[in-house]
């Protein structure tokens, strides 16, 4: 579906608690560009680093999903709280009343859970508080820049980036699936990885380069993992401790798993940040990742 100006836009928070004044302001340059928002009624709670309890979290995403007036689900902001969640939606709400959901780094649990209990194409995107909030986007060249592509990729069934590196060239086809490498991991456990060729895709901030080693192989030690990662597409590792331990590792993992690596700038969780959908059939050719969403 495409999202149309004056279509209503609910923020939702489902992590860690919010600021009032970014929020207020997130709301404020998204009615600028001619869409109507709906806060989440838990929006300002706090709970301990949580934005209020998990029982009026769910209630709250619920609502939102089954609400027709409300066309896409945008998360307030990252943290921690997804987790405590998965378990406990009815993702036959979801099922019945598909829509848009957007977020990044801890919102990936919800991302990745979503798509694997409903097949619903969820998106990889800029939130609320860190994104929407930076003064007016139609003035800040650099903001504008990742919101245009936020607002291009739900409404394009085609989009494709090019490589800002190879680190070993081929080609993989499959769907996309990832998000935050710290997030990703935390599910180990639940029924969460797809059973189908994917290529994966992964992002974090301030972890020292073992335990990106660490995160990873413990995703290559569950045998479905290895068995259908096709591809892999590295986002940002920003905050980082060593970037040359960092790029040995990553060559090394590349001939390891002898399949496509790239990188592409804008998996990240700095400012200028690129909207991926997960769940869309995606293709490494060389150095371009291309993506068609499946709607």
């Amino acid at each position: 579906m495409n999202l149309n100006q004056g279509d209503t836009i609910g923020i939702i928070a489902l992590s860690g608690n919010c600021d009032r004044e970014r929020i207020q302001q997130a709301k404020a340059n998204i009615e600028a560009f001619g869409y109507k928002v709906n806060l989440s009624k838990n929006i300002f709670d706090k709970n301990r680093y949580l934005a209020g309890s998990d029982e009026d979290k769910l209630e709250e995403m619920h609502r939102f999903f089954a609400d027709p007036k409300i066309k896409l689900i945008l998360c307030a902001r990252g943290g921690y709280g997804a987790i405590r969640l998965v378990n406990r939606i009815d993702y036959n709400i979801i099922k019945s009343n598909p829509k848009p959901f957007c977020g990044f780094s801890d919102a990936t649990a919800l991302l990745l859970m979503i798509w694997k209990n409903t097949m619903l194409t969820t998106y990889h995107s800029p939130m609320a508080q860190s994104d929407f909030c930076l003064s007016s986007p139609t003035e800040n060249a650099r903001i504008g820049i990742t919101i245009q592509n936020f607002f291009n990729t739900l409404n394009n069934n085609h989009t494709e980036y090019k490589a800002n590196k190879v680190i070993k060239i081929g080609s993989a086809k499959g769907i996309l699936w990832g998000g935050n490498l710290s997030t990703v991991v935390s599910l180990c456990g639940l029924d969460f990885l797809p059973k189908q060729d994917f290529i994966f895709f992964t992002e974090d901030i301030a972890e020292p380069v073992y335990k990106i080693d660490k995160m990873l192989q413990q995703l290559l030690n569950i045998e479905q993992f290895h068995r259908y990662c096709k591809g892999i597409v590295l986002g940002d590792f920003t905050d980082i401790d060593n970037k040359t331990w960092l790029t040995e590792y990553q060559n090394e993992l590349a001939e390891y798993l002898n399949i496509p690596v790239i990188h592409i700038s804008g998996i990240t969780h700095a400012k200028n940040k690129i909207t991926l959908p997960i769940g869309a059939n995606a293709q490494i050719n060389r150095d371009i990742l291309k993506l068609d969403i499946i709607r």
